[in-house]
């Protein structure tokens, strides 16, 4: 784990606690602790076998990452890391570009479905609105059977207020672009009425209709994400659980593009 992502991360932790709740030993540190969360997204280890060597269990681990889930932390690192990158001129609030990825979800549990390109097998939908940059401005969980037309107006709702510019910040994009899966006349009218112009192709029609220039950036940035090897395969049962996981996942990319150009 970076030293600067733990940096940017501390000021949104709660305070450390010099003991356990019971008395005795100290309780272990954010920093150990974010660690290990680090070392399991990266590695996609199972809780059970992360190295002892690190200096935290993986059911420890695991329970502090809930707990941060719960009380909006890992939200509010994504949120910081935008303003940033809205700061340095990296992020364009004006255009969002949708798309989604369906990920096996071995023992099923919350927000799961059988899979349609997966032989039924369970899966979950994971729909990630990007900038014109790729960088990822939402990310949200669905069955793998729920239909990509449903899953466009919750994602643009969930667009975020991101500060770090003169002025009051956007709340919905200018532009949204989008394939043919999430082709609807509702979804178009019901976008023009918010004051978003929708970009998305329509079924039955000649490929070739320019969209692609702009959308392949929402591929690049799902390929990013299934670089972090525990978002390649859905082990969580909870879907507490796995938006943690999302959402860390996309502030890990966010922290990545603040510190370089490009990420190989």
């Amino acid at each position: 784990m970076p030293e600067e992502f733990f940096e940017d991360l501390a000021p949104h932790l709660p305070p450390e606690k010099s003991v356990g709740p019971q008395g005795g030993r100290p309780a272990i540190s954010h920093k150990v602790v974010m660690k290990v969360i680090w070392f399991v997204l990266v590695t996609g280890c199972r809780w059970q076998d992360v190295p002892l060597e690190l200096g935290c269990s993986g059911r420890t681990a695991h329970r502090r990452l809930r707990e941060w889930e719960t009380l909006g932390i890992w939200d509010r690192l994504h949120v910081h890391l935008l303003t940033l990158l809205k700061k340095v001129g990296k992020l364009d609030p004006h255009i969002a570009i949708v798309d989604s990825v369906i990920v096996r979800a071995f023992g099923g549990g919350e927000d799961t479905g059988p899979s349609p390109v997966d032989r039924r097998k369970k899966g979950t939908k994971h729909t990630l609105m990007v900038d014109r940059n790729g960088i990822p401005i939402a990310i949200r969980m669905a069955p793998a059977c729920a239909s990509d037309h449903t899953q466009i107006m919750p994602i643009v709702l969930a667009f975020p207020r991101i500060g770090g510019s003169p002025g009051r910040p956007k709340e919905l994009p200018d532009a949204v672009y989008a394939d043919r899966g999430y082709d609807s006349d509702d979804t178009r009218a019901l976008l023009r009425w918010l004051g978003v112009e929708p970009f998305i192709a329509k079924r039955r029609t000649a490929h070739g209709s320019g969209l692609g220039k702009v959308r392949w950036v929402v591929e690049r940035t799902i390929g990013w994400l299934k670089g972090f090897r525990r978002m390649r395969v859905r082990y969580e049962r909870l879907s507490i659980m796995q938006d943690a996981w999302n959402t860390l996942a996309a502030a890990a990319i966010c922290f990545r593009m603040i510190c370089h150009d490009c990420i190989s």
